[in-house]
């Protein structure tokens, strides 16, 4: 099943296209029949960046807040965001997101084996930041950066990003992900994909 943009995603219509496209290879290479399955994951990004600021915030520890300044915008913002309204409510809200994502997954790997998607919405923003909202001119959040690999994190299932080639020169790569328990499927599917279309083992104009 090729679900570009899980149903939740505001994706560039050029990785969207590209993922389509070698998703449909892949199948053709590894034998798989295509089927068509409704799919549309719930939005989990706050729920999902709660959880990561709670473990940020371990990490901090002491040095927090006095540190701040040399956090990043979005995890300054993030962080008092946080502290204001996480709550028992918010934790509720939380684990009642995490078992809807469950139970949506569990229901999808009951009707198919594999499925493909695109590993992000764009291509790759400067390291420097800032985090992009704004995809393809569609403002989707902060949260449409990680909509695309959130699912496989919370539910605990294997994923594998395979390159499928650049986008505006930079690479882009297609999600393939699995029910538990199937990692060997997913390097078995990336070794087709090298084998029938190998990628640079370097970035290009890398050093060599």
């Amino acid at each position: 099943m090729i679900v570009a943009d899980l149903g939740v995603a505001v994706l560039h219509p050029e990785i969207a296209d590209a993922v389509v496209r070698h998703g449909e290879m892949l199948a053709r290479d590894a034998g798989l029949e295509l089927v068509d399955v409704p799919v549309k994951m719930p939005e989990l990004s706050l729920e999902w960046a709660f959880s990561g600021l709670a473990e940020v915030r371990k990490d901090l520890g002491d040095l927090y807040p006095a540190c701040e300044e040399e956090l990043t915008f979005e995890i300054s913002l993030g962080l008092k965001i946080a502290e204001e309204a996480y709550n028992l409510q918010s934790r509720a809200n939380i684990e009642a997101a995490r078992i809807l994502m469950n139970e949506k997954m569990a229901e999808i790997f009951e009707q198919v084996d594999f499925v493909i998607a695109s590993t992000n919405p764009e291509i790759a923003f400067a390291a420097e930041g800032p985090l992009p909202s704004q995809f393809n001119g569609v403002e989707a959040g902060f949260g449409n950066n990680g909509a695309l690999t959130i699912p496989a994190n919370i539910y605990g299932s294997p994923a594998i990003s395979i390159p499928i080639g650049t986008s505006r020169g930079l690479p882009i790569g297609m999600q393939v992900l699995a029910p538990h328990h199937r990692e060997a499927w997913l390097l078995d599917m990336a070794r087709i994909v090298e084998r029938e279309r190998p990628w640079p083992l370097v970035a290009p104009d890398a050093p060599v």
